[in-house]
């Protein structure tokens, strides 16, 4: 049997069945309570320790992957994630720039990674409110 890190086992049997990066990012956003992660089975398997450890880098890293991916991948990654839950697209990118301070980890995002992340959630329901008007006149 192959052990596995807090880290990969966080990433290979939790988030690797959530599909889509800003649905990753909403899962461990959720978990994260003032700084603290609340996860109950990765605390019991490593330790308290380890799994905060683990959910605050797999928060970090989502982000990172976030800010990496083309605004065109995220536009389609948000469309996948409504048409799974029967959403609509600009209302959604909306609430996540309402709620964009509660997504980023706690006091370990720079000014920087703030900014970028606020833009490029400002980018993606600009191009999403677009291309609803370009596909549905009346919208």
């Amino acid at each position: 049997m192959v052990l596995l890190s807090a880290l990969d086992d966080l990433l290979t049997r939790t988030l690797a069945a959530i599909p889509g990066l800003l649905a990753r990012l909403e899962y461990v956003s959720s978990l994260n309570s003032e700084g603290r992660y609340g996860h109950w089975g990765l605390s019991r398997v490593h330790g308290e320790r380890k799994a905060q450890r683990a959910l605050s880098e797999a928060h970090r890293m989502v982000i990172g992957e976030i800010l990496q991916t083309p605004l065109q991948a995220l536009v389609k990654d948000s469309e996948a994630a409504c048409a799974a839950e029967g959403r609509v697209a600009p209302n959604y990118l909306e609430d996540l720039r309402e709620r964009r301070s509660a997504l980023l980890p706690s006091a370990t995002s720079s000014p920087a990674t703030t900014r970028h992340f606020s833009s490029v959630l400002h980018a993606l329901s600009a191009l999403s409110r677009a291309q609803r008007r370009a596909t549905h006149p009346g919208a």
